[in-house]
């Protein structure tokens, strides 16, 4: 089990026609790779320089046994990622192109604090594979949302929330 002391990571699949599916990306704080087996289901890799602390299964699984309130941590934990994993399907089955980037800027605006000024650590090859949309699709998503006021870009990463109620509704 892993967390991101600083940096950004992306866990993903890659298809057998070559295609990424992008899981879900984790900032610092947050865990990952707590899983069922002995190998993991998605690949781990770093978007931005990163600080990653390990923690070996065994260590996690006697401390849980041992501790009441690691167990509810760990428990609480996997709660977050079966939440995560339901709105991402649902974020992917149904919402159109715009309506996805919305949610995803409101996802990482909520990772940053719900300040409404951030940095992107990923790409936009990134989100368009986490959102299932194309490259030009993402960035003309952006255009459109810049467009209607609902943000505003300072370079490709610097994203400041112009519209966060909008954003919200749309990505609702």
């Amino acid at each position: 089990i892993y967390k991101v002391i600083s940096g950004a990571v992306r866990t993903s699949k890659i298809m057998r026609d070559g295609r990424r599916q992008i899981g879900r990306f984790y900032l610092p704080g947050e865990f990952f790779g707590l899983e069922l087996g002995k190998q993991h289901n998605l690949s781990a890799e770093a978007v931005a320089d990163s600080k990653i602390f390990l923690f070996k299964r065994r260590q996690i699984e006697a401390m849980a046994q041992r501790n009441m309130e690691a167990a509810r941590e760990m428990w609480l934990m996997t709660a977050d990622h079966l939440r995560h994993a339901e709105d991402h399907l649902l974020l992917l089955g149904r919402k159109t192109a715009l309506e996805r980037l919305a949610a995803f800027l409101i996802e990482m605006d909520m990772s940053h604090g719900n300040c409404g000024l951030f940095e992107l650590p990923m790409s936009r090859r990134d989100i368009a594979d986490y959102l299932g949309l194309t490259l030009e699709t993402v960035s003309r998503g952006f255009s459109e949302l810049q467009k209607k006021q609902a943000l505003e870009l300072d370079g490709a990463r610097h994203v400041v929330l112009r519209n966060r109620a909008f954003l919200g509704a749309m990505g609702a």
